[in-house]
């Protein structure tokens, strides 16, 4: 009798623990949404720190720039990382979101590719120039357009810049919009067109040995991991940015992307 007791016993205590820590590693369990390529690749690294530090991270891959958010706001992700500031701030404006954004990323230099120029110089009157046809992202293309003297805007057309700011353009380019995912599938079809950083290293370009021209390093276009402001101060938030912001981190994206991907922090 004094064994089964011990045996019961002992079978007690392990149900106990099991019932104590259950909801604690429950509510360590957070879905990520990333677009593919090097935001899910870095994404994946940050995962091994976080099941370290006690928490459990799926990955879920998105294909366009609307879904990741919409997930989120309908509480299907925990967070995103996908987005840069100004994204994220149009979209909270324009759909209400409730999101806030607890650290910064990565950068991905905008870039110009064409298969049928090496130059900006070589556009050809009427040239079909490709940029992404959401507001920001747009905005952006257009500004690197008009930094490497392609076209003029007007003084206060700003971040959000679209084809009706533009007041020069020598060459009467036409400005053709486009959904920013589908640019590098389509380059075949334009003169040359403005893709942003993460879509074209998806599809195999390299804006340090593809592009034939490049924004500037400096500016405001660093992604930011986003989540909704009622998650603010769960633990697992300030653990995602510790991880994130890791030297192994850093090191992956330094050795993997050499220079066309560049960290944040």
């Amino acid at each position: 009798m004094k064994r089964r007791q011990l045996i019961q016993f002992i079978a007690g205590l392990g149900l106990a623990a099991g019932l104590v820590s259950a909801p604690a590693f429950a509510e360590d369990q957070i879905k990520m949404g990333v677009t593919a390529g090097p935001h899910a690749e870095i994404m994946e690294q940050v995962k091994k720190l976080l099941e370290k530090d006690g928490v459990q991270m799926k990955v879920i891959e998105f294909t366009d720039y609307i879904q990741p958010n919409a997930a989120l706001a309908a509480g299907d992700l925990d967070a995103n990382s996908y987005q840069h500031q100004p994204y994220l701030d149009a979209q909270i404006k324009d759909r209400g979101y409730k999101f806030i954004s607890v650290g910064t990323t990565i950068t991905f230099p905008m870039g110009v590719y064409s298969k049928k120029v090496k130059s900006l110089n070589d556009l050809k009157q009427g040239a079909r120039v490709g940029v992404p046809n959401d507001p920001t992202n747009g905005g952006r293309a257009l500004l690197v357009l008009q930094a490497k003297g392609v076209i003029k805007l007007k003084a206060d057309a700003g971040l959000k810049a679209t084809p009706l700011d533009i007041v020069e353009n020598p060459k009467k380019v036409k400005i053709i919009e486009l959904d920013a995912a589908q640019l590098p599938r389509s380059l075949d079809d334009f003169d040359a067109a403005v893709i942003n950083g993460n879509y074209a290293e998806s599809a195999g370009l390299s804006p340090t040995k593809d592009a034939i021209a490049v924004e500037a390093s400096t500016g405001p276009y660093a992604n930011v991991l986003a989540i909704r402001a009622a998650d603010k101060d769960k633990p697992w938030v300030a653990k995602l940015v510790k991880a994130y912001h890791s030297p192994e981190v850093k090191k992956f994206v330094l050795e993997k992307y050499k220079g066309s991907v560049i960290t944040s922090w």
